[in-house]
């Protein structure tokens, strides 16, 4: 039997606009980890993690009321959504988005980048993880959420062209880390 015990996932959410304590639970605990996973692609701090995790569930369950229903998983985007607006406010409060050095020889994008094909979800998503955190969170909005660079620009309060300049910049370094984990297997 599913998670939601015979209730649509539109009923939970009807239920919990109403502050019924069990349907919160069932949507917590539904997608605490899937957004504890969003979260730590944007910061690496554990800590941050939480607190960002506990601001982004007072809002989604405080909104509620304002959520409009569009189908099955749709309430999972709207939260996901939610998610990374949170993170990112968090990330503009404390990191420049500012052009960031990397050693010349990252700077230069590689001829023919390694495919990512053979290495495991697990270990990708780590080192993507490593990356500094402005080309992280570029490259996750572009990846991950889809955004261009005139919307990551505009999130992130950066040029274009710098947005541009720190997807290329976050792909080479990816690259470089790639290539460095299939030598080392």
């Amino acid at each position: 039997m599913s998670f939601l015990s015979g209730n649509t996932e539109k009923d939970l959410v009807k239920r919990a606009s109403r502050r019924d304590a069990a349907a919160i639970k069932s949507i917590y605990d539904k997608y605490v980890q899937y957004l504890a996973a969003v979260c730590r692609s944007y910061v690496s701090s554990e800590d941050d993690v939480k607190d960002l995790l506990q601001e982004s569930f007072l809002k989604i369950f405080s909104s509620l009321e304002k959520f409009e229903w569009r189908g099955e998983g749709s309430l999972k985007k709207w939260m996901r959504r939610i998610v990374v607006n949170e993170s990112l406010m968090f990330l503009r409060s404390k990191v420049s988005f500012k052009e960031e050095s990397l050693p010349e020889e990252v700077d230069m994008l590689y001829e023919q980048e390694p495919s990512a094909d053979d290495v495991p979800m697990g270990e990708l998503m780590r080192l993507i993880e490593s990356l500094p955190t402005g080309y992280r969170t570029v490259f996750n909005l572009y990846v991950f959420e889809k955004k261009n660079h005139k919307e990551i620009a505009s999130l992130l309060g950066i040029s274009e062209n710098t947005s541009y300049s720190q997807f290329s910049r976050a792909k080479a370094l990816l690259a470089k880390k790639i290539k460095e984990y299939e030598s080392d297997k």
